[in-house]
């Protein structure tokens, strides 16, 4: 696991790909994929951690299922649904983890969101899901649970943009490259975690749990200079 925070030169996070989530946060229905960056500093590896939780952050989590990039794939290619798919060497369960009221306040004053999505430990990740366990992402159940409670729990069929459509968007602007990530959006159900929670997420293919794709990592708080303060 430390290979792919290693050979991830860029993680790609596709946001509102998911109506009921976009409802939930009260933004616009998106016409077109879009997305931010997460640094590669920002993944916590399985069974490591914890989440640190910077002063005076309200952190949030978003359950994504990623695409981990098995090749280059650049507009170059001519980017149809077999060369997308084909890129792709396997797929990782994430935890996209966000300061909320920062992101809130970046918003508001059409900032970049970069502070927001980028602090280290923000994207815990599962291990490597080869291809195989994953016949068909879009068919996919995805889950997380807060200290026992089901918080999230919703099928990937429900994207607004299907995975072919995100690869090729990305590929306008830059080259996807051999070990990078794409997060592909959450469904409803994102909300606050504190000091001592523990999250659990992972996924379901046709009612069985894929075991590779299980994440269990406790909240802590962040010791430090960083002191939320309004931008």
């Amino acid at each position: 696991m430390t290979a792919i925070r290693a050979n991830a030169r860029k993680v790609i996070c596709i946001g509102r790909n998911y109506s009921d989530h976009v409802k939930e946060l009260a933004n616009e229905l998106p016409t077109r994929p879009f997305y931010f960056l997460k640094p590669p500093s920002s993944i916590v590896a399985p069974k490591t951690g914890p989440v640190l939780r910077p002063q005076g952050i309200d952190l949030h989590y978003e359950v994504e299922l990623g695409l981990v990039m098995g090749k280059d794939l650049s507009e170059a290619d001519g980017v149809d649904e077999a060369k997308a798919m084909d890129a792709i060497s396997g797929y990782v369960i994430g935890i996209d983890m966000t300061a909320r009221n920062l992101q809130n306040e970046a918003r508001k004053k059409q900032l970049p969101w970069s502070e927001a999505k980028g602090f280290d430990t923000f994207l815990p990740i599962s291990n490597f899901i080869p291809k195989s366990k994953i016949p068909d992402p879009q068919d996919v159940n995805l889950h997380l649970s807060v200290n026992g409670k089901i918080r999230q729990s919703d099928s990937t069929s429900l994207m607004i943009f299907r995975i072919p459509q995100l690869l090729s968007t990305i590929t306008e602007v830059m080259i996807l490259e051999k070990g990078d990530i794409v997060m592909t959006g959450t469904p409803k159900g994102v909300g606050e975690v504190k000091p001592g929670d523990i999250m659990r997420a992972g996924l379901n293919v046709d009612g069985k749990d894929i075991s590779e794709g299980d994440i269990e990592i406790e909240v802590r708080d962040r010791q430090g200079r960083y002191v939320f303060e309004k931008l």
